[in-house]
């Protein structure tokens, strides 16, 4: 399917800033930073709260400690816009954060002896800070697109994920996702599909998330693991299980909501052990792929079966049985290898030799008993 193209450049792409110091008291924390949990943007946080996420969050008492150390580094000004007399900070939150804690620590809610030791042995306490100035904030998308998506500084994917989507909103909202995809994917460096996939997944993660993370235990904006969406799609058959196809003008238009909290739930709901049905690993999901293909094997995993026992219901069983038996003998040659090395054996040692010889012997009963059956 051909997708159409962006001809004009957004504005915000030929703009250049202007850099200024500017003094502490007129610079304000970006309350909609993408870098911030929905919980705190939606209420509509203070500056102070604001810190005290930072606080816990952050490493931001190593950030006070290296600026009252060294002062601010010019090189690291921030990138500001401005409204009415002050300006808002879209890039250095953490940095601003830290520079308004070496200027009044009163203002840390929580861990106040750290604070307050940065603050007293502080050499530098800047009142002046150098910024960029912008006209406005979509000027800053294309710098901080290469820097934070796939330059040096990486946010993590959930905050990649934010930004790429306020970009689009911004300034391609009149174009589908696959035409928005490759705009952005120029101007950050990146490649279309991997900002397609994205896009699409945090549509997914803001279903989850409008349904209040379908009420599994610990599981919220901050310890959501969005990855796990990202790395779904580029599995064909969880991909299609979840109903995003992306032939389509909206990938997600088809979503299956109640695959996606199954999905979800797998994921991330713990049992009484404390674990998950199965994990993000992109083997755990392979396994999950090829078992949404074959019915045998997806019926037995939705009514319960275990993740490597429903996946053996998808493979050759004489290839699982050699793979088994290869693997086992190799751990127990690296064994070998180093037992006369350890000078002293953990306790249970005995029992589990005395365990692999039952087991291989069972084997090997099978197999005679196998052999004999066919005379």
């Amino acid at each position: 399917m051909r997708h159409g193209t962006i001809k004009n450049k957004p504005k915000y792409m030929e703009a250049s800033p202007a850099y200024i110091k500017i003094p502490l008291s007129r610079l304000k924390l970006d309350l909609n930073n993408p870098r911030l949990p929905k919980s705190l943007r939606d209420k509509g946080a203070s500056e102070e709260e604001i810190i005290e996420y930072m606080l816990f969050d952050a490493s931001l008492i190593e950030l006070m400690m290296a600026i009252g150390e060294n002062n601010f580094f010019p090189g690291e000004q921030l990138l500001v816009v401005k409204e009415g007399d002050n300006y808002k900070v879209v890039e250095g939150n953490r940095r601003l954060g830290a520079v308004k804690l070496l200027s009044n620590p009163a203002l840390a809610k929580v861990q106040k002896t750290k604070v307050q030791r940065a603050y007293e042995e502080a050499k530098f306490r800047p009142d002046e800070i150098p910024c960029l100035v912008f006209e406005e904030g979509g000027q800053i998308h294309n710098y901080l697109g290469y820097r934070h998506i796939t330059g040096i500084k990486e946010w993590k994917l959930l905050e990649k994920a934010r930004y790429l989507t306020s970009l689009r909103n911004d300034n391609f909202s009149d174009a589908d996702i696959h035409q928005a995809s490759r705009a952005i994917a120029k101007i950050i460096g990146s490649s279309l599909d991997y900002v397609r996939r994205i896009l699409v997944g945090f549509q997914i993660y803001r279903q989850i998330e409008d349904e209040k993370f379908y009420k599994i235990r610990d599981l919220g904006d901050t310890t959501f693991h969005f990855n796990y969406i990202a790395d779904s799609l580029n599995k064909v058959n969880v991909r299609e299980f979840l109903g995003v196809d992306f032939s389509l003008t909206n990938p997600a238009e088809n979503l299956n909501p109640k695959e996606v909290q199954t999905w979800a739930t797998w994921l991330f709901e713990k049992n009484d052990q404390n674990k998950t049905r199965l994990t993000g690993t992109s083997n755990d999901l392979s396994k999950l792929n090829k078992i949404l293909a074959n019915e045998q094997a997806k019926a037995a995993f939705e009514k319960g079966l275990e993740l490597e026992r429903a996946y053996e219901l998808t493979e050759d069983l004489n290839e699982i049985f050699k793979d088994s038996i290869v693997k086992s003998s190799q751990y127990l040659e690296q064994a070998d290898h180093v037992v006369h090395r350890i000078h002293e054996f953990y306790p249970e040692l005995e029992e589990d030799l005395l365990s692999i010889r039952k087991l291989t012997q069972k084997i090997k009963n099978a197999k005679d008993s196998s052999a004999d059956e066919k005379f």
